[in-house]
């Protein structure tokens, strides 16, 4: 079985994913390049804010795993894991989910505060997801050992989605793509006196 290449701690920065503080997370890691900015060693080009954003969650859940206890190596995580990173930035969150004990449980708009949980948005995680799914595999993971691609991982994302549309009064349904209005041909109106 080939192992996954771990992240190391010779070159520093410090990891984010949107607003945790840097006091949370005082260690640093490896910055891992890109395989769109590392294909052209003479492009001088910035990478892109996905790119850097993707760096960025690569680094924090690397330091997420270094600080744990015990330690975790990336070949060793799971869908587990991912779901236990997922929970712990929840402190972080910025969306209030009401609970259904609430009386504004389902309002999309409360009139008054409430004492309900400040957590991640749903579609906060699934996009930080689906960054770290594309990193996995950009730093050597194979696609079928993604730990972000596991079911347990798809299932959590479906139930916190669902749990934040009931408890927000947001509908999460998919966005009908917009068709651009067909032109219709019309046909060149008859040369005069043909009837």
């Amino acid at each position: 079985m080939e192992s996954i290449p771990e992240m190391n701690s010779s070159n520093s920065e410090n990891t984010s994913f949107n607003n945790i503080s840097t006091a949370t997370m005082t260690t640093t890691t490896t910055t891992t390049i890109s395989a769109a900015t590392s294909s052209s060693p003479s492009s001088s080009t910035t990478p892109s804010r996905y790119e850097n954003q993707k760096r960025r969650d690569w680094n924090t859940f690397g330091q997420y795993l270094k600080n744990h206890r015990p330690p975790l190596s990336l070949s060793r995580c799971s869908g587990a894991h991912v779901l236990e990173f997922l929970r712990y930035l929840d402190q972080f969150g910025k969306t209030k989910v009401h609970t259904p004990i609430c009386p504004f449980y389902g309002h999309p708009n409360p009139p008054a505060p409430c004492p309900c949980p400040l957590r991640q948005a749903w579609g906060s995680l699934d996009a930080l997801i689906g960054r770290l799914r594309a990193a996995f595999e950009e730093n050597g993971g194979k696609p079928e050992a993604n730990p972000f691609g596991a079911r347990a991982v798809r299932l959590y994302l479906r139930e916190v989605r669902d749990l934040q549309s009931k408890a927000r009064g947001i509908s999460y349904e998919k966005k009908k793509r917009k068709r651009p209005p067909q032109q219709q041909i019309q046909a060149p109106p008859p040369p005069p006196g043909a009837t």
